[in-house]
């Protein structure tokens, strides 16, 4: 068994099967004084299985400022503390930046464990470039989410969100508001029996009848860059022809920017020209 220094050991766990954890991570929680943990619940079900007694320390989003110090106070005696949140990697959306800024400011020991992530595990399996940004939850107001998703989408690269399952519909209609022509990956219950992966276009993506369960892993692929090519001039203007006689100039415009992915301005020259030319 390895010898651990005293310190802030940063404990990954697994993202739903049990048996996804490094012999590493449970020698380092067998030699820890204090495990902070989100809930107690969910790490004892974690302990338990691997038969490790040990004390459990509540650290969570409500509590981390107020137990600050008397965390410190118990790595300046010299304990081993585990950091773990409830599943994988703590710290990504998780609890303990506060702690371990905290550590890094009065030069306390800290030590990465590294194991499983719900991030990495959903982007292997996506397919998409394996170049990507990782986001977390995104905001609820509606004003502050698209105002992110707007800038968001002025990058290349993949994006990875986490999504609560009973939000997905609402998330999904403001992805394809932003994210036209990408893919897209939900990974659900990774890892564990239930566990199922919905893939397909952004835009052709169906909302579910009914809310998922649990917290989601979402990838979006990059942007595509290619453009779709201009219809040749003389078919958008076969086209406007016909229209003309039964709608208004606006209203061709809008039919065939809408039918062909084109662009509107070379749309409206086409029928100005062809409405000049019958005046003329």
């Amino acid at each position: 068994m390895n010898s651990f220094l005293p310190g802030l050991y940063i404990v990954s766990t697994p993202i739903g099967n049990l048996d996804d954890i490094t012999l590493r991570s449970l020698d380092i929680l067998k030699k820890s004084d204090i495990i902070l943990c989100e809930d107690t619940r969910r790490s004892l079900k974690l302990l338990n299985h691997y038969k490790i007694k040990k004390k459990l320390f509540p650290y969570h989003k409500f509590n981390e400022k107020k137990e600050l110090n008397k965390i410190i106070k118990y790595l300046n005696e010299g304990k081993i503390l585990s950091l773990v949140s409830d599943a994988g990697t703590p710290l990504l959306s998780d609890p303990g930046k506060l702690l371990v800024k905290e550590c890094i400011k009065k030069q306390i020991n800290i030590y990465p464990v590294p194991g499983p992530s719900s991030i990495t595990a959903s982007m292997s399996v996506s397919g998409f470039d394996d170049k990507f940004i990782f986001y977390g939850f995104l905001p609820k107001k509606e004003k502050e989410l698209n105002n992110e998703l707007s800038n968001l989408n002025n990058s290349s690269f993949s994006i990875i969100f986490f999504i609560p399952g009973v939000k997905i519909n609402y998330y999904l209609s403001f992805f394809k508001k932003h994210f036209s022509s990408r893919e897209i990956l939900i990974a659900r219950e990774i890892t564990k029996i239930h566990e199922t992966f919905y893939r397909d276009k952004v835009d052709s993506i169906q909302l579910f009848n009914s809310p998922l369960k649990g917290e989601l892993t979402v990838v979006i692929s990059k942007k595509n860059n290619k453009t779709k090519p201009l219809l040749d001039d003389s078919k958008i203007k076969d086209q406007a022809i016909k229209l003309l006689k039964k709608n208004s100039l606006k209203d061709v415009v809008k039919i065939i920017s809408e039918k062909e992915k084109t662009n509107k301005r070379l749309i409206y020259k086409i029928c100005l020209d062809i409405k000049n030319e019958k005046i003329t």
